[in-house]
């Protein structure tokens, strides 16, 4: 098996992160291919943590509810493939990209890395389920104020971020029921993609 390609979709609590951890072990017990991951939202925590200047305005805007400007997000999405990317290994993009700005960029730095038949996991959940879900998590940054606004975000930049790629040569959307327990999703997205 050639190298695989994932961009996971999915609102804030879809449990889209829970899920490429699944389906990176699942792949490697298949063939011990190992996986590059990226979760630009790990990322943005590690910046905050660090108590840098960048971490503070960072922090900022995200108390606000507010996807962090492309050029940082890229930047950072591009970093992990130069330091992390070989041939040999599957590339799991988790949280990236979330505007149609970073899906022109993902498509440059795909075509760049040589990555082909690219596989578009998006997990569907209502805006009911994903409030319930995260006011659960009790993360600081999930007030009922600040996810409003992050699903506002959702349905304006990253719906049409996905929707970027609908159509495209070299690209297949997977819609999965994220409603579902943990481990059925998983099932479905194995089946999904014909595994």
């Amino acid at each position: 098996m050639k190298p695989q390609t994932f961009v996971f979709f999915g609102q804030v609590g879809s449990g889209k992160g829970t899920q490429v951890k699944l389906l990176m072990d699942f792949l490697k017990g298949k063939d011990g291919r190992e996986s590059v991951y990226t979760s630009t939202g790990d990322e943005y925590r590690k910046l905050i943590g660090s108590g840098s200047y960048t971490g503070s305005l960072v922090k900022d805007s995200i108390t606000r509810g507010e996807l962090q400007p492309n050029f940082l997000t890229n930047t950072i999405f591009t970093n992990i493939l130069i330091s992390s990317l070989t041939p040999e290994k599957n590339l799991f993009a988790d949280g990236y990209p979330r505007t149609v700005g970073q899906s022109q960029s993902f498509e440059e730095m795909m075509k760049f890395y040589k990555r082909e038949d690219i596989k578009i996991v998006f997990i569907e959940i209502s805006k009911e389920e994903a409030m319930k879900r995260n006011l659960l998590r009790g993360r600081a940054d999930d007030t009922r104020e600040g996810l409003a606004k992050r699903f506002d975000e959702y349905e304006k930049n990253v719906v049409p971020s996905m929707n970027y790629f609908k159509g495209k040569a070299g690209y297949t959307i997977y819609t999965i029921n994220g409603e579902q327990t943990v481990e059925n999703v998983h099932k479905d997205i194995i089946k999904a993609l014909g595994y």
